[in-house]
């Protein structure tokens, strides 16, 4: 199988990954452990969930500041349905995601229907959505409802059995593995998913051959809505609270996890494998920390913000070599 230039961030991307753990290890005692990977994807999981909806945005050619409020405002309404209103937290979760699903999809149709830069249009969806969750709930609430505390969080785990020990794998890591596989096949395998890879690289040419451009900007800015929506609620489980003040920055986070795994910020080029790739990488970032002890968690920005210079550099580097073999 030949390595193509587009594929190269992506290697590069992997390459990093297993670096930082293969140091880790040999730095580090316990590092290399089934303990510290379980923590890297259950602290990890409402990050991926998130991470995928901005994948299908940037991929398109888009982007999605919204995604950290629609979070905190999913588990405020969660929070306040469930212990205000007593509704049960499975019709909570499902109001909630209905919302996050239609937050976005009137995001993409403004976007859409007024020619307008999505960069303005969901930052104003990301004033909205924070508003809207200090209006539903002006502080934490915990969330005390059996179903979640119990069911959710310990009778839904997944046992795996690893020699005379076992682990557990919570329901927050699973929701977050199925959004990855479903994500997949959706941008590889279904028309749709082709459809948003040709709109991000190339939008007149898509306009030109009559590809749907519309429905599926505001199909890929609903899909942000739900996925934004459905990270909300793993964090739901994750805190057992709802918090308006929750996920300050998480949208900002989301976009470097797609970027490092790969995906061009113009869009066109990009999977969700770099962005699982990405996620994990920034997650390893903040183990890393953790276990030096001496270092402030603020690195943790330092160092996403050194590979996010360092992957557009090379993006850049990629597009100006591509273009030079054309033309040759």
């Amino acid at each position: 199988m030949k390595l193509r230039p587009r594929d190269l961030p992506l290697l590069v991307a992997a390459i990093v990954l297993v670096t930082a753990f293969a140091a880790g290890a040999l730095r580090y005692d316990h590092f290399a452990s089934v303990a510290v990977v379980r923590n890297l994807l259950v602290d990890n999981a409402f990050l991926g969930v998130a991470a995928v909806g901005a994948t299908f945005v940037i991929l398109s050619g888009g982007i999605d500041l919204s995604v950290g409020a629609v979070m905190a405002f999913t588990g405020v309404v969660v929070a306040a349905l469930v212990e205000r209103g007593g509704v049960h937290p499975g019709i909570a979760i499902a109001i909630a995601l209905a919302l996050g699903a239609a937050f976005g999809l009137l995001q993409g149709a403004i976007i859409r229907g007024f020619a307008l830069p999505a960069f303005l249009v969901t930052l104003a969806g990301m004033f909205l959505a924070r508003g809207m969750a200090f209006a539903v709930e002006p502080q934490s609430r915990p969330i005390r409802h059996p179903f979640v505390a119990t069911t959710l969080n310990e009778s839904a785990t997944i046992a795996l059995p690893l020699g005379e020990t076992s682990t557990t794998i919570p329901l927050t890591v699973s929701i977050g593995a199925v959004t990855f596989v479903v994500a997949w096949f959706v941008l590889r395998q279904t028309p749709f998913g082709r459809r948003v890879y040709a709109i991000g690289d190339d939008l007149q040419g898509a306009t030109v051959l009559g590809l749907p451009v519309a429905a599926t900007t505001i199909a890929v800015y609903a899909i942000s809505g739900f996925l934004s929506a459905l990270a909300g609620v793993v964090f739901v489980l994750y805190q057992q609270a709802g918090d308006p003040t929750a996920c300050k920055g998480l949208e900002l986070d989301a976009i470097a996890a797609v970027v490092i795994g790969g995906t061009l910020l113009r869009g066109g080029v990009g999977s969700v494998v770099g962005t699982l790739i990405g996620v994990l990488i920034y997650g390893l970032i903040q183990t890393i920390i953790t276990f030096e002890g001496t270092l402030s968690s603020w690195w943790t920005r330092i160092v996403v913000g050194a590979l996010i210079l360092a992957f557009v550099a090379a993006q850049r580097g990629l597009e100006r070599v591509g273009r030079r073999l054309a033309d040759a």
